[in-house]
Formats: structure tokens, sequence, C-alpha cells
């Protein structure tokens, strides 16, 4: 190859990494195809919801969990339901309250909440860990489901890419010795049930309603119920009480985790294949040691950071590739905002 060839190539392949690149710039995002639209959503998900987890193990350092979830979820909720009633939205009607209360409980009640407890416990990057294996699940949900077979190469992707996420926390295995540390363990496992499960039933019955107006209802048909659990058991504190670094965190995850990410999310969810969605968990962990190292000086990265999460990102590539042939999931229009 001479060198006005060689030119041109490097020309070339700089153009199609730049429109590769083109699609997370957010001035040019409207201008973009539903797909292309979905990726940019995904990344979004990908970066904010990895912060959420440094924010909530700041604001339960301060104030009870369960309350503090349930504080960000009315917060959240109602910003949702005002919103939407403002544009006229009807109310769900009969049967149409079933999938609203079924998601309330998996999405909520049990996911959010019971991940937000664990974080008492254990750091902000083991939590977005215990939430990067909610993939696992969908794998083997998927194994057992009717004529529903998975890609060998998405499934040696999600393991190859929570694998690494395991090497990045390696040095913290003793820490299983503590009670306290085990406890957080289990709540965040449960969390990643009941998520994986209200994924996959979200997939299912997105097209019976308005998602975004349903967030805001499930958000506060859980909020509803945590409050009132954590006034009447005396475990929460009185509003006066709580300090403003737990108050800021709230704010935080009420713009960036409960609203912002989930429309996000959602609309991922609708226009691309289940598993490249839940790659997200992957990245999560990575943003929040990041994050938080950033915040907590005393946070230092190490060699097993750096190669567990290369094998991560391995994992989230073969997950992508396995999909990239699959056409998005036909969803109706939802109405945006």
């Amino acid at each position: 190859m001479n060198f006005p060839d060689f030119q041109k190539f490097i020309i070339q392949t700089s153009e199609q990494s730049l429109r590769r690149i083109s699609v997370f710039n957010p001035l040019t995002i409207h201008k973009k195809g539903k797909r292309s639209k979905a990726i940019f959503a995904l990344a979004l998900v990908c970066f904010f919801w990895g912060t959420t987890w440094v924010a909530a193990k700041i604001g339960v350092s301060y104030m009870p969990p369960l309350q503090m979830a349930g504080i960000r979820q009315l917060l959240g909720g109602l910003c949702f339901i005002l919103f939407f009633l403002y544009k006229g939205e009807r109310w769900p009607r009969g049967k149409e309250w079933g999938p609203i209360l079924v998601l309330s409980l998996l999405n909520f009640l049990l996911s959010n909440g019971l991940s937000t407890w664990g974080v008492k416990y254990i750091s902000a990057g083991l939590g977005a860990i215990m939430g990067s294996i909610f993939p696992l699940w969908l794998v083997i949900i998927g194994l057992f489901a009717k004529g529903n077979r998975m890609p060998a190469k998405a499934i040696i992707g999600m393991i190859l890419g929570f694998g690494g996420i395991c090497l990045i926390f390696y040095e913290h295995l003793s820490d299983f010795l503590n009670s306290d540390f085990l406890f957080g363990i289990l709540l965040s496992l449960a969390a990643t049930w009941s998520w994986a499960f209200g994924t996959l039933y979200t997939k299912k019955n997105a097209a019976n309603f308005n998602p975004y107006f349903s967030l805001g209802l499930q958000m506060v048909i859980s909020a509803v119920c945590l409050i009132l659990f954590t006034q009447t058991t005396g475990i929460g504190v009185s509003f006066t009480a709580i300090p403003w670094q737990s108050w800021a965190a709230i704010g935080y995850l009420v713009i960036f985790g409960s609203i912002t990410t989930f429309i996000a999310y959602i609309y991922a969810l609708q226009n691309l294949p289940t598993e490249q969605v839940s790659i997200y968990a992957y990245i999560n962990p990575i943003v929040a040691l990041l994050v938080g190292a950033a915040i907590f000086p005393g946070k230092q990265l190490t060699p097993f950071i750096a190669i567990g999460g290369l094998v991560a990102l391995s994992g989230v590539f073969l997950v992508n590739k396995a999909f990239k042939a699959i056409p998005p999931p036909e969803q109706p229009e939802t109405e945006g905002i």
C-alpha cells in the first residue's frame, strides 16, 4: 500500500469512527434514528446509574436507608404524575392497575428499597457489583423459558463481564466474615432477583400502559409503603433531623436516578434487546468505583481494578456483538416528554 492509499485508508477509518461516536453527541441526538437514540439512552443509564450508587452511599450515611428510598421515590414519582396530569393523561382503570402494582413491588419497594438498604453496609462499588448480577438471572430465566434460546456468545459475554467485575473486588473477599457486610450482600442479592423479574415483566407489559406515567405511579405507591413502614415502626427520623448531605443526595437521586435515567432506561428497553440493555449493569460498577475514588480520597485504583475493568468491557463487547444482528422489538409509540 503506497502512502496516498494509506492516507485515504486512515481518513476513511477516522470518518467511520467519528460517525459511530457521534451517536453520543447530545446536541445532534434528536436528528438520529430510533436505534441511535436508544443507544444514547443506554449510555446515559450506564453513567448516571453508576453515580447514583455513590450518592446513595452518602445519603444513607446520615439517615435510615428505607426512609431515604421512600422520600426519593415520593419526590421523583410526584414529578412524573404532575407532569402527565398536566398533559391530560388519564388515570389507569380497572385491570390496568395490575401491572402497575406488580412493578411498584418488584422495581421499587423491593429492588430499590433493598439495594438502598444494602449499601448501608457495603461500599457503593460493591453495591453496584451486586446489581451487575441481575443479567445472569435473565440468562437463567431465558434458558428455562419455552422457545427462548440465548446466543452462546451472549452467555459467554455476560459471564465474562460479571467475572471481570468480581475480579475488580477480589481484594474484598475477606469482608464476607463480617456479619453486617454479609447482610448487605444478601439484601443486594435479593434486590437483583426482584429487578430481573421486573425487567422481564416491563418488557412484556410495556405496551399495555404509558410506561412513563406508570413510573410515577409505581414510585409513589412504593414510597407510601416505605414511608408508612419507617414511621410506624420508629425506624425513620424526623424530617427536620435529616442533614443537608442526605437532602443533597436525595435531590441528585431524584433528578438523575428517578427521572432522567428511568426515562432513558425504558426507552432503551423498548427499542433494544433486553440482554443488550442489561449490559449497563457491567458499566455501573466501574463508574461507581471511579466516581467513588474521586470523592473519597482513601479509595485507590489497583491492578485488580484495571484488569477486571478490561475483562468486564470484553464481556460487554461480546454481548453487543451477539445481539447486533437482532432487530429491536416492535413497540407502539409512547408519548414523549
